[in-house]
């Protein structure tokens, strides 16, 4: 696949995510570019559910957008507990949380540390 083709499926995928994630109301989502930074995807997408039930109706829903984009899903983690949902699409992860598990473990904290250090490292060495 051609770096631009597949820099389309990402953003057509990404899409089918956000627009799955808009149509139950997830809240506060937010997106981490992670090309460069890992191998494993290109986009982090997490947004948060305001219970069990609803972190597992949003990645019900990712799912289902994502199948009818043509993306069957390599996995999906965490339904059983409805805490912490994770759903591999490939190229995009999403990450449906509860507000206490994502304050806990703070992926957006976390994917960001790399970029701080760079912009540091830049202003001191400027």
């Amino acid at each position: 696949m051609s770096p631009n083709a597949k820099a389309d499926s990402t953003a057509a995928l990404r899409q089918s995510v956000i627009d799955a994630l808009d149509e139950l109301k997830a809240k506060d989502v937010r997106e981490i570019d992670v090309r460069g930074k890992t191998s494993i995807a290109d986009l982090l997408v997490i947004a948060s559910g305001t219970s069990g039930r609803h972190v597992k109706s949003i990645a019900d829903e990712v799912v289902k957008f994502a199948k009818k984009a043509g993306v069957m899903p390599l996995g999906v983690e965490g339904e059983q507990e409805a805490e912490w949902v994770l759903v591999d699409l490939g190229d995009v992860i999403v990450h449906v949380m509860l507000p206490r598990i994502r304050e806990f473990y703070g992926l957006e904290r976390l994917w960001a540390v790399g970029d701080r250090e760079q912009d540091a490292s830049a202003v001191s060495v400027g």
